[in-house]
């Protein structure tokens, strides 16, 4: 098949490289001429592991090419995706569909033959409905289908779940869009992955849903680890209590200083405005916005209270600036709320992150930020885990132990035990669980 990819983002790069791994003739298209240079010459402009090699053996094998010639795309296209930025409206936390609107615009003008339109940008319900109205109306001769076909791709484990996914969400009703849906991902055949046809508006449904009902997941049990805390119990074994409940299971049970990341956040707003304009309010989704919300900043306090609740002269390291491991995304990290809250309170921040320091450079003023974890922990009162880097997982507290000022583990990921850390020497402050010290 061959097929267009319009924006070569997060979703849009990984999807064309992965479709082209499969055999298809892909031709991704953006409008930064710098940005498509860049890939043209093998390199890739985000961290997603395994992301350049995929990328420089399938443009290598003819099958992934680059442009910012959409015309030329679209028009030798059997399927044209639209993946670019869908990000929350400044003002009022709508989705902002401009970029998609304008890119039917330019698929609209440059459609021939039958093709096959497909909306992979996470968008609103309704959204489908008004691409094809577009359509119609700057190339009413377009002879086209107008499908949803959202992404559910995990920031740092992306290629895997491209290629052994849960399932294939597809919204159409035209036999012909089907056909070409079906044959777009029949390499997945072999590992049973269930392609689920659905209504254009229930795709769309299906993706917000979906993202609102794991965010809501992560919420809860922090909330239920600031209960464990208060009453003594353990959050990480009340988790695998409640999750070897195969109605329940154990994913994004995990308790930490709230979600981020480019979907969790905007998606979950976004579901609540459409709600809002149906008339149809959705009260939990709400308020796991604003207790994740509040949350991110809370985690300063609790740095705070492990060092007695005065941060004033104090220096804190910070490890792990990223929202999540194995990528360099800093949208809605918990690292910036809780930076900010940090020298509110007085303190000096230094930072270490292993991908994410030079995105995170021009969102967090007055930090110091270091070569590894344990030149930022040099003179620190407290050394704070935020992000879950494989790296963090085996630090050396003896080592630490020499070069801090104050022996303290603030650890928002419970990677460690606090009878590990405190064997070390260590007061240990983690998520949901006693103190020790």
């Amino acid at each position: 098949m061959r097929v267009a990819m319009i924006g070569t983002g997060y979703v849009g790069l990984v999807s064309g490289a992965c479709f082209a791994d499969f055999g298809h003739e892909v031709t991704c298209v953006d409008k930064d001429k710098g940005k498509i240079a860049v890939l043209a010459k093998g390199e890739v402009p985000i961290y997603e592991p395994g992301l350049t090699d995929l990328v420089a053996a399938n443009a290598r094998a003819g099958r992934l090419k680059f442009t910012t010639d959409l015309s030329g795309a679209v028009a030798g296209a059997d399927a044209v995706f639209i993946a670019v930025g869908t990000p929350s409206r400044r003002g009022d936390g709508h989705a902002d569909l401009s970029y998609v609107f304008d890119a039917t615009r330019e698929i609209a003008a440059a459609l021939k033959g039958f093709t096959v339109v497909i909306t992979k940008s996470t968008v609103p319900v309704g959204t489908g409905d008004e691409v094809e109205c577009i359509i119609r109306e700057t190339h009413a001769e377009a002879e086209c289908a107008v499908v949803s076909n959202p992404e559910f791709l995990r920031e740092g484990a992306a290629i895997q779940d491209f290629k052994h996914p849960d399932r294939i969400v597809v919204g159409t009703e035209d036999a012909r869009a089907r056909e070409v849906m079906t044959e777009i991902y029949r390499p997945l055949y072999l590992n049973r992955s269930p392609i689920l046809f659905t209504g254009r508006r229930t795709a769309e449904l299906i993706k917000y849903a979906a993202n609102a009902f794991l965010a809501t997941k992560i919420t809860f049990i922090n909330e239920i680890a600031d209960l464990a805390e208060k009453v003594g119990a353990d959050v990480q074994e009340v988790a695998r209590g409640i999750g070897l409940d195969n109605r329940i299971g154990s994913k994004f049970l995990h308790a930490g200083p709230g979600f981020g990341g480019s979907c969790f956040p905007k998606d979950s707003v976004a579901l609540i405005k459409t709600g809002q304009d149906y008339e149809a309010p959705l009260r939990i989704v709400e308020a796991v916005v604003a207790v994740n919300d509040a949350r991110k900043r809370a985690m300063a306090r609790k740095v705070a209270n492990a060092l007695g609740g005065e941060l004033r002269g104090l220096t804190v390291a910070v490890l792990g600036l990223t929202f999540k491991p194995n990528t360099d995304d800093m949208r809605d990290s918990p690292s910036i709320p809780l930076v900010t809250a940090l020298q509110d309170l007085g303190a000096k921040v230094r930072a270490f992150d292993p991908v994410g320091m030079e995105q995170a450079k021009p969102l967090m003023a007055g930090v110091t930020f270091c070569k590894d974890a344990y030149s930022c922990a040099e003179g620190a009162s407290a050394l704070v885990i935020v992000t879950e880097w494989e790296q963090f997982r085996v630090l050396d507290f003896k080592r630490l132990k020499t070069i801090m000022a104050r022996s303290v583990l603030v650890d928002l990921r419970n990677i460690y035990s606090p009878e590990e850390i405190a064997r070390h020497g260590f007061d240990y402050e983690g998520i949901g669980r006693v103190r020790s010290s």
